[in-house]
């Protein structure tokens, strides 16, 4: 694999200088292994803008392990994906009750990323057809970095959504950042509390009170 901290956004190698051997390591596990998804190309596409473009950070664990479905963006799939995961729909079935049923139209959420939204797996590698298989490769110290110098950037204006245990163990990190938590979109605790805790509107709400422009959360 090529160097990965060169494939870091410039404003985020800036940030964590100190991150370029991790990545170094990380990759040098990842190297000969068949089957890692996303493919390399995509493995850091969450870092593809700058540090200070992203206004709100929705924590992922890590990519969906079906074939073709990981992008290198947390919840997202490529765009015609049909059926969509299971957790992506509850996520649409949310977006919808929450501001509109006309929001949605094809799905596409990486487009969020363009507008403001910092889609970030906390393992940003798997292999294809396993879940959690690079739990212990060093992403999660890497992510975590990341997300430290980010909250730094936004000085308390940042909206982090974590939906489930493994995000919202990241709690006791984030400062000042404005925290939107539930469980996670998942069939399996869907039905706990993520449906009807409106994190796109509560989003809006936090960053119009700081004097920041709203995501347009449509797709």
């Amino acid at each position: 694999m090529e160097v990965m901290f060169e494939q870091l956004h410039a404003g985020w190698q800036d940030l964590l200088p100190n991150q370029s051997e991790a990545l170094a390591s990380i990759a040098e596990k990842l190297r000969g292994l068949k089957e890692v998804v996303p493919p390399e190309e995509l493995i850091l596409r969450a870092f593809s803008y700058p540090p200070e473009h992203y206004r709100v950070l929705i924590v992922g664990q890590d990519p969906y392990p079906s074939k073709g479905h990981a992008t290198g963006l947390s919840f997202c799939v490529p765009p015609g994906t049909d059926p969509l995961p299971p957790t992506l729909r509850n996520i649409i079935r949310e977006l919808r009750e929450d501001l509109g049923q006309e929001l949605v139209v094809d799905a596409d959420i990486s487009v969020w990323a363009d507008r403001g939204v910092m889609m970030l797996n906390r393992n940003l590698t798997t292999i294809r057809g396993q879940t959690a298989a690079h739990f212990d490769i060093g992403w999660e110290d890497f992510t975590a970095e990341a997300i430290l110098a980010l909250q730094k950037v936004h000085r308390g204006n940042l909206v982090v959504i974590l939906w489930g245990q493994r995000a919202i163990s990241l709690k006791d990190q984030l400062g000042d950042s404005k925290i939107i938590e539930s469980p996670h979109p998942s069939p399996l605790s869907s039905y706990r509390g993520f449906f009807g805790s409106k994190p796109f509107s509560r989003s809006n709400e936090f960053l119009t009170q700081a004097g920041l422009d709203p995501i347009d959360w449509s797709c």
